[in-house]
């Protein structure tokens, strides 16, 4: 976990917004700030300041303390986030079939659908209220033929609130059923390069049933890249 303290720490004393990656770690941990701020004996109107940037940058004691106190509050609570970071360790490098995006603030699921050119197709109204810490590019025939089972956790990086964008997709069927049975659920999902009358009437029922917005893309997958990028700016 020391490792993964480092990079949070790192990520918040390199960014040029300190306070919106001070808020996306809160929120990855699933930690509100009356939480955050009674755990560190402050008041939340400071945890509020140092997200919005009304305080200076914090000094690397103080991120060293929020840091901590994002994992100490989560193992009260039983420590199931600290958990499936060491399951994430423990995997091998599945990278070869798939390229994650972090985002160092949330992005709104409308947001991500209009950069991609997207049209929804199951969970519309849900895509409004979705918060995105980034994108995980993959492979649906790798992912599917080649991958190990117990690499799919690796997909999601540090939160599951991000969206898995699948490509090489025919119906969209097979993704969908892979999002079913797997252990961590996406916040929303991609199927690239298949036009709406296109996509499997059970691929959208499975989103449906799971509270996932599904959404379809033709657009360049470069192209893709690229305005996801603009979003870590």
């Amino acid at each position: 976990m020391e490792q993964l303290k480092v990079k949070i720490a790192g990520e918040i004393a390199l960014t040029n917004d300190p306070g919106s990656a001070m808020k996306k770690w809160r929120e990855v941990f699933g930690i509100n700030q009356g939480e955050l701020a009674n755990h560190l004996g402050i008041s939340s109107s400071t945890i509020s300041d140092y997200e919005s940037n009304r305080r200076k940058s914090p000094g690397i004691a103080v991120i060293k303390r929020f840091v901590d106190a994002l994992f100490e509050i989560d193992l009260k609570k039983g420590g199931e986030l600290v958990k499936r970071f060491k399951e994430v360790e423990g995997v091998g490098n599945g990278e070869k079939f798939f390229e994650a995006i972090d985002f160092p603030k949330g992005v709104s699921g409308d947001d991500f659908g209009k950069a991609i050119e997207a049209r929804a197709l199951a969970n519309v109204r849900k895509l409004e209220e979705v918060q995105l810490f980034g994108c995980t590019i993959l492979d649906s025939l790798k992912i599917i033929l080649e991958m190990p089972y117990e690499s799919f956790v690796k997909i999601y990086s540090t939160t599951s609130q991000r969206a898995l964008l699948f490509t090489r997709t025919s119906t969209g069927r097979s993704p969908m059923v892979a999002v079913r049975i797997a252990p961590i659920k996406p916040a929303v999902v991609v199927l690239h390069g298949l036009e709406p009358d296109k996509v499997d009437k059970l691929a959208v029922r499975i989103a449906e049933t799971e509270g996932i917005p599904l959404l379809v893309t033709s657009k360049n997958l470069d192209e893709i890249k690229k305005k996801l990028e603009q979003f870590k700016s």
